[in-house]
């Protein structure tokens, strides 16, 4: 891999995020290798691409920029396009979603043709088959798959990490509280997510059916089972509805199978404010429902993401000044058994707190993860699982300094422990 001409390509660079990766690779060259980073931009139109680098440019003040990166012309319907890129790269970052639809001629090329690849998939039904069809030749080629590289489900995924490894003992049990706030500007969400939302819930049958190929075992049970709660911190809390759980349960299989490390039970929450936002909320989750059952209903979802998400949601998403004023916090509240205690006696006799926070989650910390996850493959290559194959971030930088690198970029994680 040495010998490739770029350590990262970034493909899709010329869709709504895309733009942010480009502007955050650009913002950390000197955190790749000897302190350099060789790196490309590829999709479908030069013309677009060259576009992107002329805005990175002028909003990062790198006039260089828009000579000093190679442009490179490839399109998920052409196969031998995508093998070109990937042969050039050590990384791809793959922007292009959803993923259902446009992810796996990726994953088959990187695979094919010996190139790590990372993507900011929410979409638990990809990011599973992925696993199911790609693993096995992922670790005869050497070679790292890594989903869910963004907001979905760094955060969560090392959050659940950093807390076990912080909780002196057997952590046994683990709840995080996503609250996202915005400022003054208020905020959306470009309607890419949306649309993966979309087709994931109307999907949801096979989902279930490609879980039962695995033929996994449940995990077991540590410590007191876990309860659902719909009340936190003052406001109501609902079922986080995002890929974090699905990823969670991943990465904790991976460490007991691998590690025999004890598996956390996890359960997440988002919180929704007071009675008022409840009230929007099922009023737009029952339509929602409804609609997503229908061919027709989707349609109707897709062309007008605005009004039924309440604005949460918006075809041109939010802007830079909405992004500067946004952030997340997820809080972790956990349980466990301190050293010398038998976590299959008694109650848990410890609790722990970490707090994760950091900038607006979409196009801030998305950028911000996904980068440093392909940083932390290019800087640490030794603390990587043993072989190559489709992981969870859980399972590929458990042993790494990812978390630290994400506290230098603004993401940060703090825990406190008490015993009782």
């Amino acid at each position: 891999l040495a010998s490739r001409p770029y350590h990262i390509v970034i493909f899709g660079a010329s869709g709504f995020t895309g733009q942010f990766v480009v502007e955050e690779v650009a913002r950390t060259v000197s955190e790749g290798p000897n302190g350099t980073l060789k790196w490309a931009v590829a999709g479908r139109s030069r013309q677009k691409l060259d576009k992107v680098l002329e805005q990175a440019a002028g909003t990062l003040g790198k006039p260089e920029l828009r000579t000093a990166v190679e442009v490179i012309v490839a399109d998920v319907g052409e196969p031998d396009s995508l093998a070109a890129m990937c042969k050039q790269a050590v990384i791809v970052l793959n922007c292009v979603g959803p993923y259902r639809f446009w992810g796996e001629p990726v994953v088959k090329a990187c695979v094919e043709n010996g190139a790590h690849c990372i993507d900011i998939c929410g979409e638990p039904q990809f990011l599973e088959s992925m696993q199911l069809n790609y693993d096995s030749q992922a670790a005869d080629k050497g070679v790292y798959i890594v989903g869910a590289c963004g907001f979905d489900s760094i955060p969560a995924d090392m959050g659940v990490l950093y807390t076990r490894d912080q909780f002196k003992g057997t952590l046994t049990a683990l709840e995080s509280f996503l609250t996202a706030s915005t400022g003054p500007e208020g905020g959306s969400i470009n309607d890419g997510t949306w649309k993966s939302a979309i087709y994931g819930f109307a999907d949801s049958g096979k989902l279930r059916s490609l879980r039962k190929k695995f033929g996994h075992k449940p995990l077991p049970v540590v410590g007191s089972k876990i309860k659902r709660r719909y009340r936190e911190l003052c406001q109501y809390a609902v079922p986080f509805m995002g890929a974090d759980p699905s990823v969670v349960k991943r990465s904790q299989r991976f460490l007991l199978e691998e590690h025999q490390e004890t598996p956390v039970q996890y359960g997440a929450y988002a919180g929704v404010g007071g009675v008022a936002n409840i009230v929007k909320m099922l009023f737009a989750g029952m339509m929602f429902w409804f609609l997503v059952k229908f061919s027709f209903g989707q349609d109707l979802l897709i062309k007008y993401p605005e009004f039924f998400s309440f604005g949460f949601f918006s075809k041109d998403g939010p802007t830079r000044k909405q992004m500067e004023g946004s952030s997340f916090k997820f809080v972790f509240y956990g349980e466990g058994y301190t050293e010398g205690q038998d976590p299959s006696q008694g109650r848990p006799n410890a609790k722990i707190r970490t707090l994760v926070q950091g900038p607006e989650a979409g196009y801030v910390a998305t950028p911000i993860a996904m980068v440093q996850a392909a940083i932390t493959i290019l800087n640490e290559p030794t603390a990587l699982p043993k072989k190559g194959g489709v992981y969870t971030p859980g399972a590929t930088f458990a042993k790494t300094k990812l978390v630290e690198r994400l506290n230098k970029h603004g993401i940060q994680t703090i825990s406190s422990v008490e015993v009782y």
